[in-house]
């Protein structure tokens, strides 16, 4: 998965939580993503874009420290 901003990602299908790490470093959880919302993102050309397009606007999210 190259991408200029996203390291790495994880989903938590128990909990709907979507993991991010950055490639900064920095690891945010993303709250009640649905499990399509994550596949989607998978598949997304750009996962950068996908990131501050479809799940930055509309889920909660929290900084992981």
């Amino acid at each position: 998965m190259p991408s200029s901003v996203v390291a790495h990602m994880h989903y938590y299908p128990g909990t709907s939580v979507l993991r991010i790490t950055y490639t900064s470093g920095e690891k945010y959880d993303y709250i009640k993503v649905p499990a399509n919302v994550y596949e989607n993102m998978k598949k997304a050309p750009s996962k950068g874009v996908y990131l501050n397009k479809v799940i930055k606007p509309h889920y909660a999210f929290k900084k992981v420290t």
